[in-house]
């Protein structure tokens, strides 16, 4: 089975480069499923809003809540981001190459969010990848039990992994 994750170092990196593998693997003819996050940003010069556009071919979806320009708590609409990993439940029952998923974030580590669609693919040996940050790692690294493969923020290493992960999964199949 391929687990692997990554991390860029800054604010909404993460997001970019994995919106550009999605891009990148679906022009190849591969069939990812998933979510990649796309920030807006905000009219207001507030805080972006949060979209995640579903994957393959799905629409986005806001994940944020607009709660002020002043406002400092988490801006995670959790009905949202419920109802985008339905969406990416039912995508991945239709068959998939890989999973792609933004974030395991907050929610993924309190064992809510994409958490179950994580294991399915897991379980089903479909290859997964995932932006994590330096804050919900470790609570990553326990779900996985070890077993995911860090790997550099870079486009073309993201490609090349993903890749290679489905080679490998088809052959096996």
């Amino acid at each position: 089975m391929k687990l692997a994750y990554t991390m860029a170092p800054g604010r909404g990196d993460t997001d970019l480069v994995l919106h550009a593998l999605a891009c990148s693997i679906i022009k190849r003819g591969h069939r990812p499923v998933g979510a990649v996050q796309i920030n807006i940003e905000s009219e207001q010069a507030g805080p972006c809003d949060m979209d995640v556009k579903i994957l393959p071919d799905g629409g986005a979806i806001r994940i944020s809540q607009t709660l002020g320009r002043a406002s400092r708590g988490c801006r995670l609409d959790p009905a949202a981001l419920e109802t985008a990993v339905g969406y990416v439940e039912a995508e991945l029952a239709k068959d998939a190459d890989c999973l792609i998923v933004n974030k395991f974030g907050k929610h993924e580590a309190e064992g809510r969010g994409f958490r179950p669609v994580i294991a399915d693919a897991f379980a089903r040996d479909i290859p997964v990848l995932v932006g994590i940050n330096r804050l919900n790692r470790d609570a990553f690294l326990d779900f996985v039990g070890g077993f995911a493969t860090e790997l550099v923020p870079e486009l073309t290493v993201l490609e090349d992994w993903l890749l290679s992960a489905i080679a490998d999964a088809a052959a096996a199949a």
